[in-house]
C-alpha cells in the first residue's frame, strides 16, 4: 500500500511488538495523566525506556494500573491498521505541529482499534494479542523537570 505514496524517509528497524506497545503506552499515559504523547522514547527488542512530563510524580499504586491496562489492551486483541490521509484530513486528535518540518504531504495514520491513532511509518504488529505481556521494569521520577520516565519489555 505504502508503495503508492511518497512517504518521508524511515530509517529506524523497530521490534514491531514494543513499538506498538509504545503506542498503547503513550495513549494511556495521555488518558491516565492528561500529558501530551512523549517526544523521548528509547524502544528496543530487549528493554526500553520512554518519558513523560506529568504534574506530579504517579504513586505505586498508578505505575500498577499502568501496567494493568497495558496487559488488557494487549489482551483485547485490538486490530492495528493503517490509513494514508493528507496533511489538510488530518483528524483531530492527531497535533500537526508534533510532526516534523518538511513532512510528506500524505502521512500514514496507525490505528490501535479505537484506542489510539497517530502518525507513524514503523512497524507494528497485526494485533495487539501479537505483543505478548507487557512488563514494568522501573520508573523514575525527576522532580526538577517534572518527567517520569518508565522502562519496560515486551515478552512474545
Amino acid at each position: 500500500m505504502d508503495e503508492d505514496f511518497s512517504f518521508n524517509e524511515h530509517n529506524k528497524d523497530e521490534f514491531p511488538p514494543a513499538h506498538t506497545a509504545e503506542h498503547l503506552l503513550n495513549q494511556t499515559m495521555v488518558r491516565m495523566f492528561g500529558c501530551e504523547r512523549s517526544n523521548n522514547a528509547h524502544v528496543e527488542r530487549k528493554k526500553s525506556k520512554i518519558s513523560y512530563v506529568l504534574d506530579r510524580k504517579p504513586d505505586r499504586k498508578q505505575e500498577k494500573e499502568i501496567e494493568r491496562r497495558m496487559n488488557e489492551l494487549i489482551e483485547a486483541d485490538l486490530p492495528v491498521t493503517y490509513e494514508v490521509v493528507d496533511l489538510d484530513d488530518l483528524p483531530e486528535e492527531i497535533d500537526a505541529s508534533r510532526l516534523p518540518k518538511g513532512v510528506s504531504r500524505s502521512v500514514r495514520l496507525v490505528r490501535i482499534g479505537d484506542y489510539d491513532v497517530c502518525t507513524c511509518l514503523g512497524k507494528h504488529v497485526r494485533s495487539t494479542a501479537q505483543i505478548g505481556r507487557f512488563e514494568l521494569l522501573g520508573t523514575n521520577w525527576d522532580e526538577h523537570q517534572h518527567t517520569f520516565r518508565i522502562r519496560f519489555k515486551v515478552i512474545p
